[in-house]
């Protein structure tokens, strides 16, 4: 018997050592990713199902602040068009959309900027909880976001504005003394008007001002699909030049196209790389970025070698 025990105890602790061993291999993994990010901007743009779960708020937060702790500079832009929804049809104001982009009255926007700092304020209590400074500002501070009225096919849509230009200074000042912003996609334009900017938009915008290392878009979409209809045709890495022939060929409609014209525009404007990952899976981020064989898809000049040549 006494045999047999020390048998159990041993294929128990090879057990444990197993365990420990592949924690080990997942970190070595990470190391050339953390290496070769160190003290590089990631831009993430925040939004969709992933903001309405409060498990996969945490986790997202989590993943962000890891990334803040290892070395990179991160900066979150969020949405909140869900919310803005909510709280618009709890004050009897019935949400419009024109071609999928929300009319903003005087009305909605008032309520639009309420809510957006509302989910600013408590993404900014998240990070502090877990030891890492942050600043939530909205885009009207330092006048970050400096906008223009945005027209849907030539339709007034109201205070829904395009990115006209950013000053980025504000959000270096913040990287520089170490804190980690959170930006709400609210602009001003020259008469000093609020706007509602798409979150999709800003990030963008906001990526290529700060020349960002990344910029990673969590969605409620696992990423692009080369065929819509078989889940097992998703493009881990897509160089940009694809980009026009898969929105050309109708492999992908509806939201992702403004995604994948962003994702398009960030690329020629130096951004290194895009992601576009399913906000819905619990540390999406850390398992894109910091994995060999990621998740998502993710978009990359056409002059740049892939990562993972296995994929």
């Amino acid at each position: 018997m006494s045999k047999l025990i020390r048998i159990i105890e041993a294929e128990g602790s090879n057990m444990v050592n197993q365990k420990y061993l592949d924690k080990a291999e997942v970190l070595i993994e990470a190391l050339p990713y953390i290496q070769r990010f160190n003290r590089k901007i990631i831009v993430v743009k925040y939004g969709g199902s992933a903001m309405t779960d409060e498990k996969l708020t945490r986790s997202v937060i989590q993943d962000v602040v890891l990334l803040k702790l290892v070395g990179f500079k991160p900066i979150i832009v969020h949405g909140g068009g869900k919310e803005i929804s909510r709280w618009s049809e709890k004050l009897g104001i019935k949400p419009q959309f024109i071609d999928g982009i929300r009319v903003t009255d005087e009305s909605t926007m008032e309520v639009a900027e309420m809510i957006l700092n509302k989910v600013n304020k408590k993404l900014v209590a998240q990070i502090e909880s877990l030891g890492v400074k942050a600043v939530g500002i909205s885009g009207k501070d330092g006048q970050l976001l400096k906008t223009q009225r945005k027209y849907s096919n030539g339709k007034d849509i109201g205070y829904v504005g395009e990115v006209k230009s950013v000053c980025p200074k504000i959000l270096q000042n913040l990287l520089e003394d170490d804190f980690l912003p959170v930006v709400c996609p609210i602009g001003m334009d020259d008469e000093y008007h609020s706007y509602n900017v798409n979150a999709d938009d800003a990030a963008c915008a906001l990526a290529k001002a700060m020349s960002a290392e990344k910029l990673a878009f969590l969605t409620d979409m696992e990423g692009v699909y080369k065929d819509p209809k078989n889940p097992k045709s998703l493009i881990s890495e897509l160089h940009v030049r694809e980009i026009d022939n898969l929105i050309s060929n109708g492999n992908v409609g509806g939201g992702m196209i403004p995604k994948l014209l962003d994702c398009q525009d960030a690329i020629r404007h130096h951004v290194s790389r895009v992601h576009i990952l399913d906000g819905r899976i619990p540390h999406c981020l850390l398992l894109e970025i910091f994995t060999n064989k990621g998740i998502g898809t993710a978009i990359l000049g056409d002059e740049e070698k892939r990562f993972y040549e296995d994929k």
